[in-house]
């Protein structure tokens, strides 16, 4: 064993050796595998990044929350887009009906949005999406908030003028300076400011919390009607802990049901939407991008394992004699190929590492100059130091193999 190691140590000490006298030729192999590198894992890397990014804003929404609303989120074939017109829009008194009949239900809110103009004092924001919920909007989300505090229950109840602001909001009227306790106005009515949601930034869906101005639901009745559909009237009902989602649906189908008294033939006339239909969507869809991106990143790497091949090649082919004199002198054939295998190995090691700094860089700037985030993750690292040592092998396993085969004598003649 300890006789191996020795080989090994000594075939790579040749290997490193031969890297640092020929630079030139070091260059142009390193260059290849690194544009390879860079190429597969860039791609790897923008892709898990979007993902993570995506999954977290579906997260968002709750995997425990079912969404009771007119429209569901993923279409059958079998069912004519005209029949999902004719439903009813969810109401709040069926939402209060849940509360009281389900059994599983740990939260229940009722929703609904609109875009208006806010204003304070001189300064006027238009088409603001104005969030009115009801007081349970607080456990069914967790909103989180920067500073101030969410609604009492007793405000919620009583339909209290007040407001807990975005933090793009909070900062277009006051200018980094302290909101709360100021009023604002919607629709002609002042609204003191309780709380500021924390900063989330903007989600791949477009929208923003931080844009958002959240309302109790029984102020609301006053400036927006909640059986308009424009309105998107919604019940989210959260799961108390232990149950299931499926139980869950089968206990609100049987309210729902019960509630607009359809007979045991009618279609139901709702949706029971869950994040789930959107994370399904997203996993083929990704699926699609990562055998993309793994194609494109195939073909660069091919060509930056040709390179690594033709140059290993001219390699041996200069340290022709010096194979022979090695041999005559007692070096095994498994010395050699060791030497140039772990020539081409460290090769396209260190090309993978220049690929992979680069791209590190370039999150490093992304995330500092763009409103994105871009994560080089522990798994696209190793994922790309295994493709380099790969690649080094598949590469230069020939070249070292035809140079470990040579016959000492005409080795030596070559020089």
């Amino acid at each position: 064993m300890r006789l191996y190691l020795k080989l090994l140590r000594e075939s790579v000490l040749f290997a490193i050796n031969a890297l640092v006298v020929n630079k030139l030729r070091t260059f142009l192999s390193l260059l290849g595998i690194t544009i390879g590198i860079f190429a597969i894992i860039s791609v790897f890397t923008m892709v898990d990044s979007l993902e993570y990014k995506i999954r977290d804003s579906i997260s968002g929404l709750g995997d425990n929350v079912l969404f009771v609303q007119k429209w569901p989120w993923a279409f059958g074939a079998d069912y004519p887009w005209w029949k999902y017109w004719q439903r009813p829009v969810p109401s709040i008194q069926e939402a209060e009906a849940i509360k009281k009949r389900s059994k599983h239900t740990a939260a229940v809110c009722f929703q609904v949005s609109a875009r208006k103009s806010v204003s304070y004092k001189n300064i006027t924001i238009e088409n603001v999406e104005v969030l009115a919920a009801s007081h349970d909007y607080g456990e069914v989300q967790n909103p989180e908030i920067d500073k101030g505090r969410y609604f009492t229950e007793i405000e919620s109840a009583s339909g209290k003028p007040i407001a807990i602001i975005g933090d793009n909001v909070a900062k277009a009227f006051f200018n980094y300076g302290n909101p709360l306790d100021k009023k604002i106005k919607i629709m002609g009515f002042n609204f003191e400011v309780v709380g500021i949601f924390k900063r989330k930034g903007e989600s791949v869906f477009g929208d923003s919390e931080d844009n958002k101005i959240l309302i109790p639901i029984n102020f609301a009745r006053k400036i927006i009607d909640l059986k308009e559909e424009s309105a998107n009237p919604q019940i989210m009902v959260k799961a108390i802990a232990g149950t299931s989602l499926d139980e869950l649906r089968n206990e609100l189908t049987g309210i729902m049901r019960s509630l607009r008294k359809l007979s045991p033939k009618t279609e139901d006339d709702f949706a029971l939407n869950e994040v789930s239909l959107i994370s399904k969507g997203f996993d083929e869809l990704f699926k699609i991008i990562n055998l993309a991106g793994g194609i494109i990143g195939f073909f660069s790497i091919l060509v930056g394992g040709f390179g690594i091949a033709n140059i290993m090649f001219v390699s041996v082919k200069e340290r022709t004699a010096i194979i022979g004199i090695q041999k005559s002198l007692g070096a095994k054939n498994s010395f050699i190929l060791f030497q140039f295998l772990s020539e081409a190995i460290i090769l396209c090691i260190i090309g993978g590492a220049i690929g992979l700094t680069v791209i590190f860089l370039g999150t490093l700037a992304i995330n500092t100059l763009a409103d994105m985030e871009i994560y080089l993750s522990f798994k696209n690292i190793f994922l790309g130091i295994v493709i380099s040592a790969i690649i080094g092998l598949i590469s230069g396993i020939i070249p070292a193999w035809f140079a470990s085969r040579l016959n000492p004598v005409d080795a030596m003649r070559s020089v």
